[in-house]
């Protein structure tokens, strides 16, 4: 078997370079994920103090800057009918009866007539639909709570 050398020399140039660029390229990646192999100089840019915010300044700005006056906190008054939930009544023929309130939005309780329902408030009495609230059981009533009416489908 006869060969030509000449002949030989062009693919084992091209496998000398390929091996080349891979080696090349192994050695910049690597150099790169270990952090050594920064091409570019670290940019030095001068550091400029921020201007000091007037709060005052920029809450006028924005529209507000009105600062409220401590004021003496006058006593919160609240509805006692906003308080109070009627979710239920039970009424029999006799001047008893139960009714179903909710407190403040917590879990609703059952009342019988004359028990307290809250602070100043006396179940007086239900009715169908309705339970009237007094300071006492013989006063007039100063609350009357309804049930909601219902929807027809």
């Amino acid at each position: 078997m006869i060969l030509n050398p000449q002949s030989m020399w062009g693919p084992r140039l091209a496998a000398f370079v390929l091996a080349a660029l891979a080696a090349g390229s192994a050695v910049y990646w690597g150099l790169k994920w270990s952090g050594q192999g920064n091409d570019r100089p670290a940019a030095s840019l001068p550091v400029v103090e921020a201007p000091a915010i007037d709060p005052q300044a920029l809450a006028r700005a924005l529209g507000g800057g009105l600062v409220a006056q401590a004021t003496p906190a006058a006593p919160v008054v609240v509805n006692a009918a906003s308080r109070l939930a009627l979710l239920g009544v039970v009424a029999t023929n006799r001047r008893g009866g139960t009714a179903l309130i909710a407190v403040d939005g917590k879990p609703a309780r059952p009342y019988r007539v004359g028990a307290t329902v809250e602070d100043g408030l006396v179940l007086q009495s239900v009715g169908p639909r309705r339970a009237l609230l007094a300071a006492s059981m013989d006063g007039p009533a100063t609350l009357t709570l309804e049930l909601p009416l219902l929807l027809k489908k």
